[in-house]
């Protein structure tokens, strides 16, 4: 096929099944590489539209497009996805009977699937390979490839093993997508999964939908509930918590301050875990709270929300993470709550575990890049494009743009603090330093006689809590170490010498107390009222209600019969007859057949 023709063939789908005008970013030359038979290495932010980049060659090509999905739990939604779009596609995972897996596999044979969601482990077992053998294949679509890496924050061992579908179909176009990987993620990527011959796609990582936030840590979930009622009442939203406890605690406190969530993470039994992941994808308005055990393909796009309340070890999860909120293009808050206690834990976590020294260093240069964001007197986004090698200007869309921190020069503090670490023999942890420097008449200041230090008393002129931030950030900065022992004792770093001597001057944040997040509307209805007339948001109102319906009926997430962004342009809109609705982003051939006279007959109803 000459090169216009799979244009013109790739163009023809994306505006008949998927129902979107044109291509976005790199799109189209990523689907004219797979569909011609070439492989592709894909890196395109979350929500950037990056399964069309397979799902649209798998329906050019001959056979059926394999995808690799390390997610059992999403499959179901991908496939009613593709089913409402008309689309034949079909999983195979361990949740299906015997007879509803060997019908799956009969139509695989038989060519009566363009696409098939497969997890890795299943699909290097003797009896799916044989399968594959026995069949036509289009492509391989290998999900969240970032899975592969050992240094990464989502490592799934069975993903290296997929080296073996270039072994044993050598002719079949593979093409491996992520959202999130650094430069060394991405040479992995290529090594393991033998994509060296591969073309390399790299789409912006900027989410400029995205507000990202990052505020001093005090009561934590005082401060959570502050900001869901002040800016997201009513809202879909994550919040991400460190540990299985912490994530039942919040969850129950914030359903005891009238906000409805749900728990999430893997010491649940996975039948509760699976219901509430469910609800959260078809009921609006839901708050999850979870470990990092959730959320990875979550297609949901109006999330409006999410929210950290411990800091992520990596830039790498962070962005994940962030990510999975706005992917509908409509603006959306990424906020976390980050204190000392979060530096000493991550570093604690890293010392502790039973990692090799290199894997610990990789690690350790990860949560540092992190303390780097969390601590930037600059534009976060800057920080954070950076990081995955992208420069960028200033965003104006992020706390530090919006409210840029004071900084002030530190040196001065910073040697009454390290000379109080060094004269208390190294051998006490921030709380005590703290009492040093402040001169407190605490029993264990008497009990080892610390009243007599030189440096007893001189930080008298600063709070506990800003002496608190300068202890955190000394230790970002490499000039304290935490010895992991029952009272996280300090000690000083080689880079500690310098400072003490006056050789090197260091400026830090000035400390922030945290205040109270002001009550206004929720963003997703302000953005709403300044997109829609009183008239439009009226039929809005009423096709999201229709929506709620219809996917109840049919049993699938409300965002699979249409996104908020469509209904919003039906709107605009108001089509009178299904030729006005076909030209409407979004609404395909077969939603148009299913859907079109209800919708227009809605329009006609309410106008």
């Amino acid at each position: 096929m000459g090169e216009d023709a799979s244009n013109a063939q790739a163009l023809h789908i994306l505006q008949t099944v998927f129902g979107y005008p044109s291509f976005r970013g790199q799109q189209a030359e990523i689907v004219d590489v797979v569909a011609n038979g070439g492989d592709a290495l894909v890196l395109m932010p979350t929500g950037g539209g990056k399964s069309l980049c397979y799902q649209i060659p798998a329906l050019m090509r001959e056979g059926v497009g394999v995808v690799v999905s390390p997610l059992i739990a999403l499959m179901q939604d991908q496939v009613d996805a593709l089913a409402e779009l008309g689309v034949r596609a079909a999983f195979l995972n361990s949740t299906q009977s015997f007879e509803e897996q060997v019908r799956t596999e009969w139509l695989v044979r038989d060519g009566g699937l363009d696409l098939v969601y497969v997890a890795p482990e299943r699909l290097l077992t003797s009896r799916c390979m044989d399968m594959l053998a026995e069949s036509k294949i289009a492509l391989f679509a290998i999900d969240e490839a970032h899975c592969v890496s050992q240094w990464g924050h989502d490592f799934r061992p069975e993903y290296i093993k997929l080296s073996a579908l270039h072994e044993v179909f050598p002719d079949v176009p593979r093409i491996a997508l992520t959202a999130t990987a650094d430069q060394q993620t991405r040479e992995e990527i290529i090594e393991r999964l033998q994509l060296q011959g591969a073309r390399q796609f790299v789409s912006s990582f900027d989410r400029p939908n995205i507000t990202y936030r990052i505020v001093e840590k005090a009561n934590v979930r005082k401060q959570l509930l502050d900001f869901i009622e002040g800016e997201h009442k009513g809202d879909a939203g994550i919040v991400y918590c460190l540990s299985r406890k912490k994530v039942e605690e919040t969850a129950e406190f914030l359903n005891g301050s009238g906000i409805e969530a749900l728990p999430y993470h893997a010491g649940m039994e996975s039948e509760k875990r699976s219901a509430n992941q469910a609800r959260f994808l078809r009921e609006e308005g839901i708050v999850m709270v979870a470990t990092i055990a959730f959320g990875m393909g979550i297609d949901k796009p109006d999330v409006r929300f999410v929210a950290h309340l411990d800091m992520p070890r990596s830039i790498e999860g962070y962005y994940q993470e962030t990510g999975r909120a706005g992917r509908d293009g409509a603006p959306a808050d990424a906020w976390m709550a980050y204190g000392l206690q979060d530096v000493v834990q991550q570093r604690r976590m890293i010392d502790e575990s039973e990692a090799n020294e290199a894997f610990k260093r990789v690690q350790g240069a990860k949560l540092d890049a992190m303390l780097g964001l969390c601590e930037t007197l600059s534009c976060r986004r800057v920080q954070l494009l950076g990081y995955f090698g992208q420069a960028s200007t200033p965003c104006g869309n992020c706390d530090t743009c919006l409210t840029p921190p004071q900084a002030f020069d530190a040196t001065v503090p910073l040697q009454k603090l390290l000379s109080s670490i060094y004269r208390a023999g190294q051998r006490f942890g921030a709380a005590h330093i703290i009492d040093v420097l402040r001169g407190a008449d605490s029993d264990k200041i008497r009990q080892w006689r610390h009243e007599q230090l030189s440096t007893f008393g001189v930080g008298a002129d600063l709070s506990e809590a800003e002496w608190r931030a300068i202890i955190r950030q000394a230790i970002a900065l490499g000039l304290i170490a935490v010895d992991h022992d029952a009272y996280n004792t300090l000690k000083l770093t080689e880079a500690a010498r310098p400072v003490l001597r006056g050789e090197r001057r260091i400026e830090l944040r000035h400390y922030q107390k945290p205040a109270r997040t002001r009550r206004q509307p929720a963003r997703s209805a302000a953005f709403s009222e300044s997109s829609l007339s009183a008239e439009e948001q009226v039929i809005f109102e009423r096709l999201r209600w229709w929506r709620m319906e219809t996917a109840r009926k049919h049993n699938v997430p409300a965002y699979v019969i249409f996104h908020d962004a469509t209904m919003r342009e039906i709107a605009r809109v108001k089509p009178g007859s299904l030729d006005d609705l076909r030209g409407v982003a979004g609404v395909g051939e077969k939603k148009l057949e299913t859907y079109g006279e209800e919708i227009v007959a809605l329009i006609a109803e309410v106008s």
